[in-house]
């Protein structure tokens, strides 16, 4: 279920909070192929499935960083941002990947609203706790402190 916020007030108002999960989201090998051809990462263990099958994992895995990407689409599930003139993906502050997304799996976002503060401009920059976890998997697949900035 998203959570919908009119203005900047109604976002500090939502600081400390568990804004609750996306929907679960496939990681198929076509997408998989696609991001190791964005990047120029084409390790075995993602593209080459006959490989991959008896390699580590039992099959292909999708990148850590196609994992990280993922918040973007997942994130914009969880919270409408209404009344925002920009926003703007400032950074990060930790990651971390403790366990692979097997290629056929399904992730899904987990997110609180860590902090906020004011920033020059009139904005906010808000510190967001994120997790991803996968149906595959007991451990998440994606932890990371996301930052972003808000402005009227």
């Amino acid at each position: 279920m998203t959570v919908i916020v009119n203005d900047l007030d109604e976002l500090r108002a939502r600081t400390g909070q568990h804004l609750g999960y996306s929907d679960w989201l496939e990681v198929t090998q076509e997408r998989v192929n696609t991001f190791a051809d964005a990047t120029d990462d084409h390790q075995w263990i993602h593209v080459d499935v006959e490989r991959a099958a008896t390699g580590p994992f039992g099959g292909p895995i999708a990148h850590g960083f196609l994992t990280l990407s993922l918040l973007i689409p997942l994130w914009t599930e969880l919270l409408e941002l209404r009344g925002i003139g920009m926003a703007v993906n400032y950074g990060l502050n930790k990651v971390r990947f403790p366990a692979p997304v097997p290629v056929g799996s399904k992730v899904r976002l987990g997110a609180t609203l860590a902090q906020l503060q004011d920033v020059p401009g009139g904005g906010v920059e808000a510190v967001i706790d994120a997790v991803i976890e996968c149906d595959a998997s007991p451990k998440p697949v994606c932890v990371a402190q996301v930052v972003h900035r808000y402005y009227p």
